[in-house]
């Protein structure tokens, strides 16, 4: 595999030699100095150019950076609609393993691109001196936030009613339906709740990372295992037991955050447990 230092001089040297490139930035993980670099992590890399439509007129040119196992150009797909207005990406996985996503902005889009940047950004070329401030890269805007007491609310509400969904799918045996509803919708507001609670105990400095991936590293072993039982699906009892795990560790964990903030627990939980267990108890008599 190239290293970081050959990756960037191929990038940098084609952006140098190419007068329609003015600017080049690197974003995502690669410029959060919070996580650590490894052989996984993509090459998210931004090229602001004067003539978009004569690189999209043949990928020739991407020739030059190795051979590629497979690309995708998202806002050259019918299937699934275009997202990036006048931006034109390419997701490249390469043959000696790296993976570069690659997006094209019109140059004249760049002030708009700092404005809506996430703050992960570093600026690596730039011709013209268009950027004159300095960028520094930070993840605060993915830092756990403070819930206020509705936001806390609306996490209960969300959490407590489509659970509701969760066991009538589970009760008509439609495992797909319950399976997508658990893992779609009530789970990430569980992990939501808990980085919540992580937040009230440790400060609000940090990130838990995207999709909670390091959110291990913060709970109790017992809690964190209790978690990846809830992911357990192979069949109808499962789920049955990983909807009462998931109902088990919300309900501490969001008691705690009342606790903590001196927020309002809800009591809607209990009439919807009651309401959850007289369905599974009726699901449970007639197979047996």
């Amino acid at each position: 595999m190239r290293s970081k230092e050959d990756m960037m001089d191929l990038w940098l040297g084609y952006a140098q030699q190419d007068e329609r490139i003015r600017l080049v930035t690197l974003e995502g993980s690669r410029t959060n100095r919070n996580i650590a670099s490894d052989a996984f992590q993509d090459y998210d890399l931004s090229f602001f150019v004067t003539d978009l439509s004569s690189f999209k007129a043949d990928d020739a040119w991407l020739d030059a950076f190795g051979q590629r196992i497979m690309m995708q150009k998202p806002e050259d797909m019918e299937l699934f609609p275009p997202e990036l207005g006048n931006w034109f990406s390419y997701l490249m996985l390469f043959e000696d393993g790296n993976k570069v996503d690659l997006t094209l902005i019109p140059l004249e889009e760049t002030e708009a691109y700092v404005e809506a940047s996430d703050g992960l950004v570093e600026v690596l070329l730039d011709k013209d001196g268009r950027i004159d401030r300095e960028i520094v890269p930070t993840d605060q805007r993915y830092w756990i936030e403070q819930p206020t007491a509705r936001a806390f609310d609306d996490c209960c509400n969300e959490f407590w009613f489509v659970f509701t969904y969760v066991v009538k799918g589970l009760a008509r045996g439609e495992i797909l339906y319950a399976i997508d509803h658990l893992s779609g919708i009530a789970r990430p507001n569980l992990l939501r709740m808990m980085a919540w609670r992580i937040g009230a105990e440790r400060g609000y400095t940090f990130s838990v990372g995207k999709n909670y991936k390091f959110i291990d590293r913060y709970l109790p072993p017992e809690d964190w295992q209790t978690l990846l039982a809830t992911y357990s699906q192979e069949g109808v009892p499962q789920m049955w037991e990983a909807q009462r795990t998931c109902c088990a560790l919300f309900r501490k964990y969001s008691r705690e955050v009342a606790s903590a903030l001196g927020y309002t627990y809800p009591d809607y939980d209990e009439r919807v447990t009651g309401y959850m267990e007289g369905i599974y108890e009726k699901s449970n008599r007639r197979t047996e």
